[in-house]
C-alpha cells in the first residue's frame, strides 16, 4: 500500500540536435534518466532542479518552460511510495564533455533523433521520451 508521495523533478537539456542523459546505478540496478532528482522538504521544484544540476553535474541552468508532469498512477520499484515526476526544459552552458563522478553516475548525450522510450529505464522517463520524440522529431 503506497504510503506517501515522492516527488522528481527533472531537466531536459538539448543542444545541436542532443539531449543529455545520466546514467546511475540505484540498489545494485543501471538506470538511464533524464538528470535530476528528489524534491526535498521546503523546496520548490525549481529550487530542486537547479541544486540537483549543480550537485550532480557542476551546471547552473535556466528553467525556459514546464515540459510535463505524471498523470498516471506510478507506484515507486524502491520503495511504499507513489512517484510524481515534474519535467522542465532547461538553458545552461553546454560541455562538451561531463565527467560525473556523484554516486557513479555518467552523463552524456544522446543523438535527439534516436530518443525514444527505449532510451530510458523507469516508466514515467519512457513517456517522456515518447513525449520529446512527437515535440522534437
Amino acid at each position: 500500500m503506497v504510503k506517501r508521495f515522492n516527488i522528481r523533478v527533472y531537466g531536459i537539456l538539448i543542444n545541436e540536435g542532443r539531449l543529455l542523459v545520466n546514467e546511475e546505478i540505484i540498489k545494485g540496478r543501471s538506470i538511464t534518466k533524464l538528470p535530476g532528482g528528489g524534491l526535498e522538504m521546503g523546496e520548490g521544484t525549481i529550487e530542486c532542479l537547479k541544486r540537483e544540476w549543480r550537485e550532480e553535474l557542476d551546471m547552473e541552468v535556466t528553467v525556459l518552460e514546464h515540459f510535463y508532469t505524471t498523470d498516471f498512477y506510478q507506484p515507486s520499484a524502491y520503495d511504499d511510495s507513489q512517484i510524481i515526476s515534474i519535467y522542465y526544459l532547461v538553458a545552461g552552458e553546454v560541455p562538451d564533455l561531463i565527467i560525473n563522478h556523484v554516486n557513479n553516475e555518467r552523463t552524456y548525450w544522446v543523438d535527439l533523433g534516436e530518443v525514444s522510450a527505449g532510451t530510458f529505464t523507469l516508466p514515467i522517463d519512457k513517456h517522456v521520451g515518447d513525449l520529446l520524440r512527437q515535440r522534437f522529431i
